[in-house]
């Protein structure tokens, strides 16, 4: 009897222990479960902070914008000329010599001599209409003059040539620079907006000189001057001059729709 309450009281003992040894091993192992969480936890790098704000930087196809006026719809339709510099002279060394005015619309917030200034280069650069020694150029104030160059808003190139209000125009001796185009160019014209700027008065000076539409002759050769790049490349390169390479850019007659 003694023995067996012996037998009882070890069985009860040892089942304490093993129960405790259990819950010990139990306890430990979620522990150490939940370090290795918190050890995996701060070892892996935070999230980065992100931001729905955009840093933009200027596209070198545009001036600082402080520099750049607003476009206006619709100026006054009436003109500030530029007075030619003094010691300008003519453009050019052989040919037919044109002589021709520089405006620029009032209430468009345009400077009329910047303007000027930027036609100027154009025209005188060894790339331009006297390239090919058929002309010559002379800024003048004259009352008469062989064309004027304006720099006029949308509405009013619409009234001076016609059509739309995207695009510059000629008509007869106006040759009609689009503010909205000389203040923002297009959007596939990949190079600086001085470049664009270039390209159009070059184009419609040359429509004044008798100068037709051609098209892109091949993809990826540059686009004749004559193309209307303001409206697409059709494959070819941007280009603003007649002459590259002192030879004469040009393609097959024919409009861009």
């Amino acid at each position: 009897m003694l023995r067996r309450r012996r037998r009882s009281i070890l069985l009860a003992v040892l089942i304490l222990a093993t129960g405790f040894i259990t819950g010990k091993l139990i306890i430990d192992s979620t522990d150490t479960s939940m370090a290795a969480r918190d050890t995996v936890s701060q070892s892996s790098p935070l999230p980065k902070a992100t931001s729905s704000t955009q840093v933009r930087t200027p596209s070198e196809r545009q001036e600082p914008q402080a520099s750049l006026p607003p476009v206006v719809d619709k100026g006054k339709g009436e003109w500030d000329y530029a007075k030619p510099d003094d010691d300008a002279g003519t453009i050019g060394h052989d040919g037919t010599l044109l002589k021709f005015k520089v405006a620029a619309e009032k209430g468009i917030h345009a400077d009329v001599d910047k303007f000027s200034e930027a036609v100027a280069e154009t025209l005188s650069d060894k790339r331009g209409w006297t390239a090919s020694d058929d002309w010559r150029f002379q800024h003048t104030d004259d009352d008469w003059a062989d064309f004027t160059i304006y720099l006029a808003s949308p509405q009013t190139r619409k009234t001076m040539c016609g059509g739309d209000t995207y695009t510059s125009c000629r008509s007869g001796n106006n040759v009609v620079i689009n503010m909205e185009r000389w203040i923002e160019g297009v959007p596939h014209w990949k190079g600086p907006l001085a470049s664009y700027r270039q390209y159009v008065v070059n184009h419609e000076v040359g429509h004044r000189l008798g100068e037709q539409h051609v098209v892109c002759p091949k993809k990826g050769e540059l686009s004749p001057v004559m193309a209307q790049q303001t409206l697409e490349m059709r494959g070819c390169k941007e280009n603003a001059w007649p002459y590259v390479d002192d030879e004469y850019v040009t393609g097959p007659s024919g409009e861009y729709n």
